[in-house]
């Protein structure tokens, strides 16, 4: 595994960032395997992954759990945990969103199912429009001076909004955010014309999430057939929305790279992230250790210039793109 820092900061991650949304229950294209959950976990740590992703939102807080459990036999300061406050956590007042009052309650149910007395990465899950980014901030710069929260970081949101917070945190001196999470792979390239030139600008690291759109750049469909089940795209319309004209144009060029280079389409897209010089750490969200493996070798596979350019042709990135704010 290969490392680097996040950011600006002196943090060091792991190359890729292992995602949880899969870990836990509810949806069919989730794990729904406790057990196999925490085993994928560990498979990643002693791979060398170091990094973390989660949230609290996540199978309303059993993904943070599963994390905890996983990590209780590992060396804690190599590890870098994340996860995420904003999503309604229960019905009633006060259960979601980015006041000082919902972000000071939730630390600590995110602490405790993750059995840890800190978390390296606090991440805002959205914009909140109804809530000051300065009490936001504000809160935030609290856990930082306590020292429950090392670093904070933010995730989808418009350019202009990520601007006003990093400009708010300046003025006001509170803690910045030292990371971002957009939604980032080969067929969703928009940040590259809202989030990503902030990000260089502002020497904020970045961790893209979906690298792989749902699965799609994976490879695992095909043009003009069936969506085969167990698949995300069977049970899950965000992967459905990925089988355009377009986007198919892209698989095509991924599967050519990646037969020439006796890889799998999954590692040719996820090295195209990785040649990024504003990315850090893609989050991959396999669902078994074959994946895992997968996904993994990805660090190893080199791309020229000239292959990457071969990616990007059939996509102009835009923003605003269409379902997005």
């Amino acid at each position: 595994m290969e490392y680097t820092r996040l950011g600006a900061t002196g943090l060091e991650v792991s190359r890729l960032c292992l995602g949880t949304l899969n870990f836990g229950s509810g949806q069919p294209w989730m794990m729904n395997d406790r057990e196999a959950s925490v085993e994928l976990v560990r498979e990643a740590l002693d791979a060398g992954v170091n990094f973390l992703d989660t949230a609290n939102a996540y199978s309303g807080g059993e993904s943070e759990s599963i994390v905890g459990e996983a990590i209780e036999e590992y060396d804690r300061e190599e590890l870098v945990v994340a996860t995420k406050v904003y999503f309604d956590m229960g019905d009633g007042p006060n259960k979601g969103g980015l006041s000082r009052k919902h972000i000071l309650d939730q630390i600590e149910g995110s602490l405790d199912r993750l059995g840890t007395d800190y978390v390296d990465v606090y991440q805002i899950h959205r914009w909140d429009e109804n809530t000051p980014i300065e009490e936001t901030l504000s809160a935030l710069d609290t856990l930082v001076e306590e020292g429950t929260v090392r670093y904070i970081g933010a995730s989808t949101m418009a350019g202009w909004q990520f601007s006003k917070a990093l400009h708010a945190a300046d003025v006001e001196g509170y803690e910045r955010f030292r990371c971002m999470q957009p939604e980032y792979n080969l067929v969703d390239r928009h940040e590259e014309a809202n989030l990503l030139p902030i990000c260089a600008d502002q020497d904020v690291g970045v961790v893209p999430w979906s690298p792989l759109a749902g699965g799609f750049l994976a490879g695992k469909y095909e043009r003009g057939r069936e969506i085969p089940e167990g698949t995300r795209a069977a049970d899950d319309d965000y992967t459905e929305q990925r089988l355009t004209d377009e986007n198919w144009e892209v698989l095509d060029v991924v599967r050519e790279l990646a037969a020439e280079k006796d890889a799998s389409p999954a590692q040719v897209s996820l090295a195209w992230l990785l040649h990024k010089d504003v990315v850090d750490a893609p989050i991959i969200g396999p669902r078994r250790k074959s994946h895992l493996e997968d996904n993994l070798g990805a660090v190893d596979v080199s791309l020229t210039d000239d292959e990457i350019a071969r990616l990007e042709e059939p996509i102009f990135p835009q923003w605003p793109v269409e379902g997005k704010d």
